[in-house]
């Protein structure tokens, strides 16, 4: 959408996340968003079917927000029109005790997008510096030489973290997989207003959990995370940007549009060109075709 400007979204290595706006809505009513979801969505689905036929580059999409911030309506929402053989998504929970023999990147390894498909993380590997950061004493259940006690994780184990995020994220860009991270940026008076809306409605009631209060009592350190992780990760082979997201369908609108922008930069995905030889006789095959008794 040309009243998307998509920069005006893309974080620096500056960015302070409490001077960014959390609401946006273009000035336009949530009928003529849902009409513009539809035109950007069906043309990301159509570059998903040119993608899926040239082969060559894989698309990983990395969604992350406080809890109720509309990651799943998202998801729905915006990869509607795409063939289902083209996208998977995968939504990363607390760790088993199998993710946790191995090292935790691991368990995302796993799922990556092949080539030709979408992959879409709903949290993500960002999680090993955001809930374990606030929460510290997660770290020790992964058993790492060296540190046995809370104290044991200091700056540099964060520091060293991020650069193996921002190694592991360079592999997968210099190997074909197009990274976009999206941080859906809520307020927490509409968290507060979200959460309510699900204790009061039965079909929503089910998501609630007590452990929502208990997370959201700890918002000012979360937010302090998110922007350190944001900060030290955002690299123009995988840059993050900040969704406003206290408007679903704006936030909607907005990722949708990034995603199509910046993919239809990528002129070398195609469509393949058929053989040479079969190109030649594609008469002759319809003809065959055609009296077949």
């Amino acid at each position: 959408m040309e009243y998307v400007k998509t920069q005006d979204y893309r974080a620096s290595r500056e960015t302070k996340i409490a001077t960014i706006a959390t609401r946006q809505d273009f000035g336009l009513s949530n009928k003529q968003l849902d009409k513009d979801l539809k035109k950007t969505r069906r043309e990301l689905g159509e570059f998903q079917d040119v993608l899926y036929a040239h082969n060559k580059y894989s698309v990983l999409v990395c969604l992350q927000g406080m809890d109720t911030a509309g990651k799943d309506s998202l998801i729905r929402e915006v990869f509607k029109d795409f063939n289902a053989r083209g996208v998977e998504v995968h939504s990363f929970k607390v760790p088993t005790e199998l993710e946790l023999d191995h090292n935790y990147l691991w368990r995302h390894y796993l799922v990556l997008p092949s080539k030709g498909k979408f992959g879409v993380f709903n949290r993500t590997h960002y999680e090993n510096v955001l809930v374990t950061r606030v929460h510290p004493e997660y770290i020790l259940g992964e058993r790492i030489p060296g540190i046995h006690t809370v104290e044991d994780i200091d700056q540099k184990f964060w520091d060293k973290r991020f650069e193996q995020i921002n190694n592991f994220e360079r592999h997968l860009a210099e190997n074909g997989t197009i990274i976009f991270k999206f941080f859906l940026h809520l307020s927490k008076e509409e968290q507060r207003q979200r959460l309510l809306r699900r204790l009061s409605l039965k079909e929503k009631n089910w998501k609630f959990s007590a452990g929502d209060l208990k997370e959201r009592k700890l918002w000012g350190k979360y937010q302090t995370c998110y922007e350190e992780a944001i900060t030290n990760t955002t690299n123009d082979h995988a840059p993050w940007d900040i969704i406003p997201a206290d408007n679903k369908k704006a936030a909607r609108v907005i990722v949708a549009t990034i995603l199509l922008e910046r993919l239809k930069k990528y002129k070398d995905i195609e469509e393949p060109v058929l053989d040479a030889k079969i190109m030649a006789n594609l008469d002759s095959y319809e003809e065959q075709l055609q009296n077949e008794e």
